[in-house]
């Protein structure tokens, strides 16, 4: 397996895991709050959803720095590679809150 296609895999499970981890760790605030565990856990995947894919992506400047390259120096190359690693964290972050809204006995399908 190429190092390339273990760093897409790797972008994709790390930020399931933030989105995940985040909502479930998080709801356990609801013991403290007295809030619904469920409705909690729900409500931080999808705040957490973004900052998922962001983090998992290890900052924004490699990003810019390829979109830089791609788009006014002419190299499609590192634009096309970076592109698949801004999917594939947001395909992690969007699986696991779809995770989190079957955990939560809501639909995952439909937008609120």
């Amino acid at each position: 397996m190429s190092p390339y296609t273990r760093e897409l895999i790797l972008s994709f499970f790390v930020s399931a895991g933030i989105v995940l981890g985040g909502a479930l760790v998080g709801s356990l605030s609801t013991i403290l709050t007295g809030a619904l565990p469920l409705d909690t856990m729900s409500d931080l995947a999808k705040r957490l959803k973004i900052w998922g894919a962001v983090a998992s992506l290890g900052g924004t400047f490699t990003t810019f720095e390829s979109l830089d390259m791609g788009l006014f120096q002419g190299q499609l190359g590192p634009l096309l590679r970076q592109g698949l690693f801004v999917l594939s964290a947001f395909l992690g972050a969007d699986l696991a809150c779809r995770l989190v809204a079957v955990m939560a006995g809501t639909s995952p399908w439909t937008r609120p």
